[in-house]
């Protein structure tokens, strides 16, 4: 039977590599290094790239004739670089060696990734090589690896060559490769003993330093040998290489300790002291390894989550949430940082935080509060630029960047290439002026769960006001229509970048944008009245926020326009004038056509004619929203949404949407688990194999979707479970198929840890013993108070 806690690859795959690669990172939210093997460089089949939290260098470039600037997560020296040779040959290339067997797997339950190989050289001597590593949830700036050799059918020199190299730049994504990607300039090299090297960089316009320091040392027997070693110091590569005598069937173990730290640590006094003195503190691999397994055991308490009879559904699951613990973790929470997009696993995206915190969070809210709130605050530390942004756009309060990075301004790329057309083209995708909702929501979420007043009183309140403010700024009276409008936006759906003719100015009245404007600028109207009186004063005075302009976000919140047709939700303003594309057509010309807007430029046509969607954009109403919340925000915006145009809108889009994005799978089988059992699963699927199958084509190589990642697993916590925090409660909803037998999970509401378990015909809450006060928990009407210690459950 297959273990549920180990993703397992068979045999070499040098075309798979990539995707094995990032599905094989290990990291420990600080820092992150992908499943290359330590005994590869990066080449277009191999790339051992190592990121840090929040380590971001800005370059420049010219193309066609424009100054482009672009701000990246910086690919930091790698830390595995060990390589072996027998007798003087040539040193070991995975790529030209005969491979007897290749065995690979990833530990889900310790972190710990295993690589085993026997390999026959030219002279015919055949070598098993064992490796293990990890990077240490325990001790956030310590790397780990263990290479054990066994000479099988031979004896002789053994030669290994382990190194800290600097020389590397940041050249994963094919389609950067035409822009700067050389980040790291060298400080310094040196050997402070004889079994440790430390290498110091610098990133070469943010100036933030970075030391690694090594120890290698070689055991066998339980003793640890004394190779001859010789120091390797060529320029920004350092460390040693290592010779000894290896005899036949005798095993030879390296192991390599290495300690990272940054110019951005708390608490240091610069980062290569830091590095060498922490290095002798370490102790030995196994040393590690067992408080690095005491953590994960801690984390997996909080995240536990099983399902009876689906093993393999469950394997993904954990993988999941186990690349999200290593992007962000505890170990975060000290940290300026948000949630990159494609994890710490790769360069796409660049590193950029966008708005899949808005499928990420729920997962944390429920397991770790206090990492959400410390992933909040990188928001409001950047509150200030966002306030520059919209007064310079012309508006007031805070629009938030489509893309962040370090400082918090707009990171969004000018131009970006259509790899299809080999064109240049402007990028308006900054228009998603939707993200600062996201924000709000997050926002507002998080104090659903904890009743964290003091956040809300001292960082949460003052976000919702400033992107309520922004909104009500950014809505204009239409006055044949009677009501508010806002145009020049972009919607969740990113090929709508304009109307025909007029490409890059923006979209009028998303659909998605106006309903959830109302509901940011009811929320900051209700987050004054939660507030205490003196602290709501102080932040209206500092805030210069005056009781006209509440009055106005009042009658904006119920007059925004919003547009319908044919008895559903217009995804825009003017979508229903738009021509239906030939679906089939083009399925049939090009198969694969998630990029839809690629293929139509590269055949000079634009996507914006059509009535053809990315990803799901008006159906987003229905993820964020129960249906009836979104009967409430429009009956509030005077709009009547019949049970009927429900299932009508969904279906409507369903079929004009070509999934180019991970989410889409998420937010359809989301909105058709109520009705359409059948056709959800087929999207749970999809959503569950994004990365694992790379159903994109190429692009988890590049660095895992992060957002897909959690938003499957919040799919069986929150949709099949219909779990729903809202009005200081507790409500279950389940949806669980009767066939799957039980599901259990465990989650934190207001400081009671629970387990949930649902099965086909009943669900029960159990809380653990403690001092909280009592919560009230609803299923389907019937109301019960859950204390402390106690257990209340629901027929179904």
């Amino acid at each position: 039977m297959t273990d549920p806690w180990v993703v397992r690859y068979e045999g070499y795959d040098a075309q798979d590599e990539g995707r094995r690669e990032a599905l094989c990172t290990v990291g420990n939210g600080y820092i992150a290094t992908r499943g290359a093997a330590a005994d590869c460089a990066a080449d277009d089949t191999h790339y051992p790239g190592t990121y840090g939290a929040g380590l971001f260098n800005r370059l420049e470039d010219r193309i066609e004739g424009r100054t482009v600037e672009n701000e990246s997560m910086v690919n930091l020296p790698n830390w595995l670089a060990t390589r072996f040779r027998i007798d003087g040959g040539p040193w070991f290339d995975i790529d030209r060696a005969e491979i007897l067997a290749y065995h690979q797997e990833l530990d889900l339950r310790r972190a710990v990734l295993t690589r085993w190989l026997r390999v026959r050289d030219e002279a015919g001597r055949t070598t098993s090589v064992t490796e293990r590593r990890l990077v240490s949830m325990d001790v956030k700036h310590a790397c780990a690896l263990e290479i054990t050799y066994v000479p099988e059918d031979w004896s002789g020199r053994l030669e290994i060559r382990s190194v800290l190299d600097g020389t590397v730049g940041n050249t994963l994504v094919k389609r950067y490769r035409a822009l700067s990607g050389d980040h790291l300039a060298l400080v310094r090299t040196a050997v402070p003993s004889p079994e440790s090297v430390l290498l110091e960089v610098v990133t070469n316009r943010s100036a933030i330093r970075v030391a690694m320091a090594a120890r290698t040392e070689v055991w066998g027997n339980g003793r640890r040998i004394e190779p001859q070693r010789g120091i390797v110091d060529e320029g920004a590569v350092v460390g040693h290489h290592l010779t000894l005598d290896a005899h036949r069937s005798v095993p030879v173990t390296l192991e390599k300790i290495v300690t990272v730290f940054t110019g951005r640590d708390p608490a240091i006094s610069e980062p290569a002291a830091e590095a060498l003195a922490w290095l002798p503190r370490l102790g030995r691999f196994d040393d590690l390894l067992e408080r690095h397994v005491l953590a994960w055991e801690h984390l997996w308490e909080r995240f536990h989550l099983d399902i009876d009879s689906d093993g393999a559904t469950v394997r993904i699951l954990r993988l999941h949430l186990l690349h999200l613990l290593q992007s962000v973790s505890l170990n975060s929470v000290d940290l300026d940082v948000g949630v990159p997009a494609r994890g710490l696993h790769g360069e796409a995206y660049r590193g950029h935080i966008f708005w899949d915190e808005l499928f990420i969070f729920p997962v944390l809210n429920l397991r770790v509060p206090i990492l959400t709130r410390s992933l909040l605050r990188y928001r409001y530390r950047r509150l200030p630029e966002a306030r520059v942004a919209a007064r310079e756009a012309g508006h007031s309060g805070a629009m938030f960047p489509w893309q962040s990075g370090s400082d918090g301004r707009e990171e969004n790329q000018s131009l970006h290439l259509n790899p299809v057309s080999g064109h240049w083209l402007p990028d308006p995708t900054a228009r998603q002026r939707h993200v600062g909702i996201a924000v709000a929501y997050n926002v507002w979420q998080y104090y659903q769960v904890t009743d964290d007043r003091e956040f809300l009183i001292h960082y949460g309140a003052e976000m919702l006001l400033e992107i309520a403010r922004f909104w009500g700024s950014i809505a204009t009276y239409d006055r044949a229509r009677g009501r508010y409008v806002i145009r020049g936006v972009m919607g969740p759906d990113e090929f709508h970048t304009g109307y025909p003719g007029h490409e890059q100015e923006g979209i009028d009245n998303n659909a998605y944008t106006n309903v959830m404007a109302s509901w940011v600028l009811r929320r900051g109207l209700e987050t004054l009245h939660l507030l205490p009186a003196q602290e709501r004063h102080e932040l209206l005075e500092r805030l210069d926020l005056r009781r006209q302009e509440l009055e106005r976000w009042e009658v904006i919140a119920r007059t925004l326009f919003v547009p319908f047709h044919d008895g559903i939700i217009s995804q825009f303003e003017g979508y229903d004038d738009l021509l239906e594309l030939d679906w089939d057509a083009y399925r049939q010309k090009y198969g694969n056509i998630r990029r839809l807007d690629r293929i139509l430029e590269a055949e000079n046509d634009t996507v914006n004619r059509y009535k053809a969607s990315k990803q799901a954009d008006a159906l987003m109403l229905f993820y964020l929203l129960s249906a009836d919340e979104l009967r409430e925000v429009l009956g509030h915006l005077g709009y009547r949404l019949p049970p009927e145009a429900i299932p009508r809108t969904i279906h409507y889009y369903l079929d004009r949407t070509s999934h180019g994005s991970t989410l889409s799978a998420i937010v359809h089988s989301w909105v058709l688990a109520r009705s359409e059992r059948g056709r959800a699963q087929e999207f749970v699927i999809e959503a569950l194999e994004s990365d694992v199958a790379d159903i994109q084509g190429g692009t988890t190589a590049e660095g895992i979707h992060l957002a897909s990642m959690a938003g499957s697993v919040d799919l069986f916590q929150r949709c099949f479970s219909g779990l729903e925090l809202r009005q200081d409660r507790l409500y279950l909803t389940p949806y669980w198929p009767e066939p799957l037998g039980a599901m259990e999970f465990a989650i934190r509401y207001r400081g009671h840890p629970l387990t949930l378990r649902i099965h086909g015909d009943c669900v029960e809450v159990q809380a653990a013993p403690g001092r909280q006060r009592p919560i009230e928990v609803v299923c389907r009407g019937e109301v019960a108070e859950l204390r402390p210690g106690a257990r209340v459950g629901f027929p179904l």
